[in-house]
């Protein structure tokens, strides 16, 4: 039975029964043991932000004002002044937690690094005095090309301290993407290294940054540390050296107060432009946030617990929960620089049981991946430290959920799936572990201090059914804009509904008033007329016990409007045929109706996905409709798409 809003919303059938209650254990030690804190933070949602932002961090200077808003513009804690690396790093050492680890980190070699809070300190502090050495002053804009190792989070940490501003590229993007990234920033200096390891090999991140930095006139210094030991051209007058520059830096460095709205980081998002957009996240807002979803959905326990956020510092879930929510909050972390199946495919699972890791964040990707690759993985380690799991990046099927549940979690984890984005720069929907009654496959409902709907087409509230998701007020995480083009901001984010922050997501609310996100609303397919989410359908391909993973596109159909396209990677001991495509439809048409059956069910060993998981649907229409291919320059590898493309013209379709 379709569940939609009056108004042309989006259309949602499947349905998920489970519920899974927060284990009594846990619940006893929960930081957050009953819901008091949704009704206090409900009763006065600013007093409630303004109490977190006292509790959880130093202030230099208190604010006056805790927030002013002239939508679609918000200013939050206007007089408070602070530092983000005193908060992340000083504090905890001058209260005797400096031997405290912050960091145990691997590369994929096998070599590893444990950095405590005072060695990062001092790290920083170094970095500090280099990059003013370098010229830079507050308000400068500094470049981070790297792969994930510690000196990346020195780099970051080290612009907060002096109030310079750090625009971080995702290590596998090309040299295109970092050149527009560099130029569009007006970056001063670039920070990079020789290179990094990705499956056994070096990624030649330098030579990337010179073919980038060949039409990037506002660079006036590299910094590059020596990873790989790959040569590398070194350019006279302009590159230095990272060991030789901290060598000769001096040690110490105060931390400079810094006003709550002045600006931390941007982070480039891919725009439906070509031109990427430069998110702009500020400094008090943002680390409250930042910190309290940390600390209370991942109910962190830090003289405890040991967390690790497997993402990469190149994306928002890096810069917020590999860095900055967790060293706010005094945490332990892992930090790993490689892929997960380098040398073979249980790497993650010996990470976990050797550093002992207690709270683990990844993405659905990961755990669909690891569910191709069979249980008996995980199933090589003890996993018995883990308490609780975290899911982030993209709706997370009900399947993935339960697998990740059972296999990684022994069934005794709750699993906190957030739903956020770049924008927002914060965890705004999740469960609270402790209390919150789970339903796989749904990030549940928002956080305290968040105002979220979903809407129909005409702007009106949806009670139950699929539509729309919007903030309906400001939250202190919130994006502050597009570097340089307000205009764009105000377009992109606050035109499509009056008064609503809306980024594209579309999602159900069932009779709970939970949330199930159903993906991008691009990614919505009009078949028949019925608008029908790819992540519904995917949903229900991966229930099927042979799947291992699935991604639905529409393609132009002359008879439907849209066909569904199904690209279907099966577990291991499962083989294609086309009876099997049979038996997929056939599952799909009872779980959703008939409406769902796809078309098309192409059946590919891999999905084409970015280094950091995500699949790239985009491309997947450009096959399905004949097209030529976009760019693939993010890919992980370039070659699946060809050999999907292959497969896929030679798949049978249904008529």
């Amino acid at each position: 039975m379709s569940q939609s809003s009056g108004a042309a919303g989006i259309e949602s059938f499947y349905l998920e029964a489970r519920t899974i209650e927060p284990p009594v254990g846990f619940r006893e030690r929960a930081l957050v043991a009953d819901r008091d804190i949704y009704a206090r933070a409900e009763a006065d949602w600013e007093g409630f932000w303004a109490e977190q932002a006292a509790e959880l961090l130093d202030w230099f200077e208190a604010w006056d004002t805790i927030l002013d808003w002239k939508l679609p513009f918000a200013r939050w804690f206007i007089g408070g002044t602070l530092n983000v690396s005193h908060n992340c790093l000083d504090r905890h050492v001058a209260a005797g937690r400096g031997d405290r680890v912050a960091f145990h980190w691997e590369g994929e070699p096998g070599d590893t690094r444990t950095i405590t809070y005072a060695d990062l300190l001092e790290e920083v502090e170094r970095f500090s005095n280099v990059l003013e050495s370098l010229g830079v002053t507050r308000g400068d804009r500094v470049a981070v090309y790297m792969p994930m190792i510690p000196e990346l989070p020195v780099a970051m940490l080290a612009c907060t301290r002096i109030g310079a501003v750090h625009s971080v590229v995702f290590g596998g993007f090309s040299s295109e993407a970092l050149r527009d990234r560099i130029v569009d920033a007006e970056a001063k200096v670039l920070v990079t290294a020789d290179g990094g390891w990705r499956k056994g090999a070096a990624v030649p991140l330098k030579a990337n940054a010179d073919v980038a930095l060949e039409e990037t006139p506002s660079i006036d210094h590299v910094v590059v540390v020596r990873r790989t030991e790959v040569d590398v051209e070194m350019r006279s007058g302009r590159d230095r050296w990272w060991h030789e520059l901290m060598a000769d830096a001096r040690r110490h460095r105060v931390p400079e107060p810094m006003a709550s709205e002045d600006l931390l980081y941007l982070l480039y998002t891919s725009g439906t432009t070509a031109k990427p957009k430069g998110i702009m996240h500020t400094t008090g807002g943002y680390l409250t946030q930042v910190a309290f979803t940390h600390k209370y959905v991942f109910d962190l326990h830090p003289e405890e617990d040991v967390y690790w956020c497997a993402a990469d510092i190149g994306w928002v879930t890096g810069h917020s929960y590999i860095v900055y929510g967790p060293l706010a909050n005094g945490a332990t972390s892992v930090l790993y620089e490689g892929s997960p199946d380098f040398p073979t495919r249980d790497r993650w699972w010996s990470i976990v049981e050797q550093y002992g890791v207690t709270l683990l964040y990844t993405a659905p990707t990961a755990v669909r991946t690891f569910m191709k690759w069979g249980s008996e993985e995980p199933a090589k380690h003890d996993l018995s430290s883990l308490r609780l799991l975290g899911s982030v990046g993209e709706p997370i099927n009900p399947e993935a959920w339960m697998w990740y549940f059972e296999h990684i979690g022994g069934g005794r984890c709750p699993v906190v799936d957030t739903w956020w984005q770049t924008e927002t720069g914060a965890i705004m929907i999740s469960p609270l572990p402790g209390v919150t009654t789970l339903k796989p496959g749904s990030a549940t409902t928002p956080l305290p201090g968040i105002a979220a709907e979903v809407v129909d087409d005409a702007g009106k509230k949806v009670a139950e059914g699929g539509g729309y998701v919007t903030i309906t007020r400001p939250w202190p995480a919130m994006l502050r804009g597009i570097y340089g083009d307000p205009v764009r901001y105000r377009d992109t984010y606050w035109s499509r509904f009056e008064g609503r922050y809306f980024a594209g997501d579309g999602a159900r609310i069932d009779d709970d008033g939970y949330f199930w996100f159903m993906g991008r609303v691009d990614d919505v397919m009009n078949v028949s007329g019925h608008r029908i989410s790819t992540t519904e359908v995917e949903s229900a391909l991966v229930d099927h016990p042979s799947v291992a993973e699935a991604a639905v596109v529409g393609a132009k159909d002359a008879t439907t409007g849209q066909a569904i396209i199904a690209y279907v990677t099966l577990r291991g001991g499962h083989h294609a045929s086309e009876e099997h495509g049979q038996s997929l439809r056939r599952h799909c048409a009872t779980k959703i109706g008939p409406i769902a059956r796809p078309k098309t069910i192409v059946f590919t060993d891999d999905l084409p996905k970015t280094r950091s998981g995500k699949i790239m649907r985009r491309l997947l229409r450009d096959v399905a409709e004949g097209r030529d291919l976009g760019d693939t320059t993010t890919l992980a590898d370039a070659s699946v798409v060809e050999e999907i493309r292959a497969r896929a013209q030679a798949a049978p379709s249904e008529e």
